[in-house]
């Protein structure tokens, strides 16, 4: 796909949104403030990145689209405001329960018992389901934790483990699933033992849809994979591969959020400037729900939300170089700015007459955190 200019900021900012809706409520939301939703975010406030392209206006007057939950978008959206966006905050996707809680039930009361040599949580989604399920039965989970050793994808999942008390020992430099099981081979021999339950414990652990029963037969020891029902198989494949032996266990749904009626006029009206994409669900329903525009830059969270982007047709500047909203922020600031160049260097940034941009400069993809 050819891209298409940038909308002209002289035009003024996108239409003016509604307050932030009651939780469940279709409507698109420009947060004044970093909404707790609990957990960390990633950023809290502008990066260095973005000093610069403060100076040079590279978001001044521009309107981006976050389609993600209000707040889980809060750092990201307060970042880009700050930088002189207009932000439009509407989510694409939701978190739905699964229906039958039996086998997040089961697994944690095995975490309890202490049949896990590792947890290894790739989403902040998940954590809210072991909290769950750990409510439902009266546990601590911060308690359980103890019984096995933990690893977080990224940052953020770290900060939320910790936030309920669990004490994570394995996060790996690229924050990915490949990453996370190139961390896992890169454990001396030493830190691949399982824990003190693996190590002596003659219990079976019956329920597995991963062929572990048995302590016998278990290798590096049973690895809990707290996952949603659209997580790619790569950690699971990665470390059976390693010797261990995964029991993925389906802890929560993606299901489709209508996006809000004022995004999808604003988009319609080529009034939307950059639309921000956190994983391949969402990348998919902003292509069902709105349809690829040459006009609205793209920038992802990572490599296989690009891949997803490009494969609906969206229109694909820039990859973040890490899973986080500094990151996402600065591949924005970027790509826009890259796009605006190549313009035409005799024309000054902010000049209304300049002529639009014809290209994009892509960055070099990176994996994503969130295989949400």
């Amino acid at each position: 796909m050819s891209p298409g200019p940038l909308r002209d900021p002289s035009r003024g900012p996108a239409p003016v949104v509604p307050p932030l809706p009651a939780r469940g409520t279709a409507g698109a939301v420009d947060p004044g403030a970093p909404v707790d939703a609990g957990y960390p975010v990633d950023a809290v406030g502008p990066v260095d990145d973005l000093d610069a392209a403060r100076r040079a206006d590279a978001l001044a007057g521009r309107t981006v689209l976050v389609p993600r939950a209000p707040e889980r978008a809060a750092g990201l959206a307060a970042t880009l405001r700050g930088a002189g966006a207009h932000v439009l905050v509407s989510p694409a996707i939701e978190r739905a329960p699964v229906e039958d809680t039996a086998p997040v039930d089961g697994a944690l009361a095995r975490l309890v018992h202490g049949d896990f040599a590792w947890v290894v949580v790739t989403s902040v989604n998940a954590i809210d389901e072991l909290l769950a399920s750990a409510a439902r039965q009266g546990v601590d989970l911060g308690d359980a934790a103890r019984r096995a050793r933990w690893a977080a994808v990224g940052p953020a999942t770290r900060r939320a483990l910790e936030a309920v008390g669990v004490t994570v020992e394995l996060e790996p430099d690229e924050n990915s699933a490949h990453g996370l099981v190139a961390a896992f081979a890169a454990l001396p021999p030493s830190d691949q033992a399982s824990t003190p339950a693996d190590r002596g414990s003659t219990s079976g652990n019956q329920g597995s849809t991963s062929g572990d029963q048995g302590s016998t037969s278990r290798g590096r020891g049973v690895v809990l994979l707290p996952q949603g029902d659209l997580a790619a198989p790569t950690m699971h494949d990665g470390l059976h591969d390693l010797g261990y032996v995964p029991h993925v266990v389906t802890v929560y749904r993606t299901v489709t959020h209508t996006l809000a009626p004022d995004v999808v006029a604003a988009w319609r009206a080529g009034a939307v400037d950059a639309v921000v994409l956190t994983s391949g669900s969402v990348a998919r329903e902003v292509a069902r729900q709105l349809g690829p525009r040459d006009d609205v830059v793209g920038v992802a969270i990572g490599d296989p939300t690009a891949r997803a982007a490009r494969d609906v047709g969206l229109r694909l500047d820039a990859v973040a170089e890490r899973p986080t909203d500094a990151a996402l922020a600065a591949a924005l600031v970027g790509a826009i700015a890259a796009t605006r160049t190549t313009a035409g260097s005799a024309a000054l940034p902010d000049d209304p007459a300049a002529p639009p941009a014809a290209g994009t400069t892509g960055v070099d993809p990176t994996p994503e955190g969130d295989p949400s």
